[in-house]
């Protein structure tokens, strides 16, 4: 066994453990909770007769897990001898080997070899560079801007750092976007766009089903997932991409265009920093993100956010709503969310009751609505209440999940919202209790946009969405948010926006509550699924893994609509729960080990073509 071989022993054989690493992997959240209609195109991947598809690939992969040649020409050499009755594959490496010009087949089945051969190479190295990224907290921190964030410049520095050292040209542009270019020969240039920014993770840690406890800036590997913030949503896709281009690199592979791979700083928080970076540089003509999922994203929500806020003040001829007045218990605090993008694990609510007496009274009347209320609504979500002195704490523990798709987490804002609302009990009019009826009346546990007369839906893009994500006391307001994403449909996302402005407005006025109100929705993407490089991509992804290979839509919202001619492709795999944003997320060995492939393979491919069009 070589030096290499020996090195990298452990990552081919906790792929072999995983059961030959070319499964399938984490969901990305693609209309979730309904089947995607097919596309109407009638476009599949091009299949080429003699080019390698995943039975072939797995036995490589096998293969090279029990002695890897130190470099590639060497592996190449590995493959033509053990697969000599392959005459097209050996073929095409004869002709590599040779420095003669690649067509056809025979280029897409060396440059597929490739992918193979640095994922067993450098499997291991990228798991490690993914945990000291892990190791960074990049989420936003107050108001602070990113771009002073101490943590996300010591992001920069460390992709500075493997960039160089890979060879690459690294580039900060004012700590809003990272760029690291491999040089063709032409010029055109092709984009990669991912970010390194991640939303907040929670002071208290994560705990799994199993009681677990986890740092989520650690990362931890647990029966062959690697659990941490940044693993699923997009810190692995950065490592990988990095290391596909230090391949390509390495292996002196020509590219006929310039690789250039754009690292966002503020994807979770608006995007700001890439607004930045369009405004001061010219953008690719054809991009890829690598933020959402495969076979390739085509078409995307709006996001929007409902955002209302309640004045923390008292009303007339009324004391401050932070005191208990009287005999009537009083909420005086509520706590649900870290960021509007993000469905949490558990919300809480403070209540005031008059005396002791009075708190204990209270808290078991909400443990019994509570458990009442359990069974009506699904019994996949606990209520507990807790009393200290005159105050009740009464938690909602439900399942995190990504925004976009609802289907995937139990809502404990809304179900909090709804037991407090619900409850029979004659609570202290002030803006908590203005809140929690106003997130029951207009929304309650639907996440489609019944309750508020919105609901639509599109035949590729699915069902709008419409979350209670963020409930929470900001300074002197108390600020409720609703996160939307928006397919495409009859109204214009401004005309969405002002119905439910209209909608909203007047539901606030008949209640006489004291509320102010914004709605914003950006507008969907929704792209035609055709040309040669989303064509590579189809037939990457479908010989690659055996699975269809169609364009999808998502309910996810990335940069790539801020870019020209830009999809998406991965790094999460259909059929499986997205765990983006989630308190346990993770990245599966073997969806890493496929995305160190398929990037390699699509770098080389796309950086090549003639014609991308």
């Amino acid at each position: 066994m070589s030096t290499r071989t020996a090195t990298h022993a452990t990552s081919r054989q906790t792929a072999l453990a995983l059961g030959l690493a070319l499964g399938l992997g984490s969901a990305l959240p693609v209309s979730a909770d309904e089947p995607m209609a097919a596309d109407d195109t009638g476009k599949r991947a091009p299949q080429g007769e003699h080019t390698l598809k995943r039975a072939q690939l797995v036995s490589l992969i096998e293969q090279g897990r029990q002695e890897l040649a130190p470099d590639f020409n060497g592996f190449l050499t590995q493959v033509a001898e053990r697969n000599s009755q392959d005459t097209a594959v050996r073929a095409a490496i004869e002709q590599y080997q040779a420095g003669e010009t690649l067509e056809g087949d025979a280029f897409v089945n060396i440059y597929r070899l490739l992918g193979v051969y640095n994922r067993l190479q450098y499997g291991d190295d990228v798991q490690a560079l993914l945990k000291e990224m892990v190791a960074i907290p990049t989420a936003k921190v107050g108001e602070k801007p990113q771009f002073e964030n101490p943590e996300i410049a010591r992001f920069g520095e460390l992709i500075k750092a493997r960039a160089e050292a890979f060879g690459l040209t690294f580039r900060n542009v004012d700590n809003r976007v990272f760029e690291v270019e491999l040089e063709g020969t032409g010029d055109d240039v092709f984009g990669i766009l991912t970010h390194g920014d991640v939303v907040p993770a929670g002071e208290e840690g994560w705990t799994l089903g199993d009681g677990t406890h986890l740092d989520p800036f650690a990362m931890t590997e647990i029966d062959g997932k690697l659990y941490g913030r940044g693993t699923e949503d997009d810190k692995a896709s950065i490592a990988a991409a990095l290391y596909a281009m230090k391949s390509l690199k390495e292996n002196e592979v020509p590219l006929k265009r310039t690789i250039r791979l754009m690292i966002e700083t503020t994807e979770e928080t608006g995007g700001d920093g890439f607004e930045y970076y369009k405004a001061r540089n010219d953008l690719p003509e054809y991009n890829i993100v690598l933020d959402s999922g495969y076979p390739a994203i085509t078409a995307e929500n709006g996001f929007g956010t409902i955002d209302a806020r309640f004045p923390l003040m008292p009303k007339a001829g009324e004391a401050s709503s932070d005191q208990a007045v009287d005999a009537l218990p009083t909420i005086t605090d509520f706590q649900g969310g870290l960021a509007t993008n993000q469905i949490p694990e558990r919300s809480t609510a403070t209540l005031h009751a008059a005396d002791a007496a009075g708190a204990k009274a209270l808290s078991h009347k909400l443990e019994t609505l509570g458990s009442r209320y359990v069974k009506e609504h699904g019994q996949d979500f606990s209520v507990a209440s807790e009393v200290e002195g005159e105050e009740v704490s009464v938690t909602v523990t439900g399942k995190s999940a990504h925004s976009s798709a609802p289907a995937n987490g139990v809502n404990p804002v809304t179900r909090l919202a709804g037991l407090l609302a619900t409850s029979g009990i004659d609570f202290h009019d002030n803006a908590y209790e203005d809140a929690i009826h106003y997130l029951n009346d207009n929304y309650g546990l639907d996440y489609h946009g019944k309750q508020l007369g919105i609901a639509y839906s599109h035949d590729f893009m699915g069902p709008l969405k419409v979350t209670p994500t963020f409930f929470a006391r900001e300074d002197d307001v108390l600020r409720v948010a609703v996160n939307v994403r928006a397919p495409a449909g009859e109204k214009s996302p401004e005309e969405l926006s002002q119905t439910i402005q209209d909608k909203l407005s007047a539901y606030a006025s008949e209640q006489g509550m004291d509320m102010t109100l914004n709605v914003e929705i950006r507008d969907w993407m929704l792209r035609d699924p055709s040309g040669a490089w989303l064509q590579t991509l189809l037939n990457i992804f479908g010989d690659t893994t055996g699975m269809e290979a169609e364009p999808r839509s998502s309910a996810g919202s990335t940069t790539a609509k801020l870019l020209p001619n830009a999809i998406n492709f991965g790094p999460s795999m259909p059929g499986e729960t997205y765990t983006g944003h989630t308190s346990e997320e993770f990245k599966r060995v073997d969806n890493l080990l496929l995305d160190i492939q398929m990037f390699t393979e699509m770098m080389a491919r796309i950086g090549n073509q003639d014609s991308l069009k």
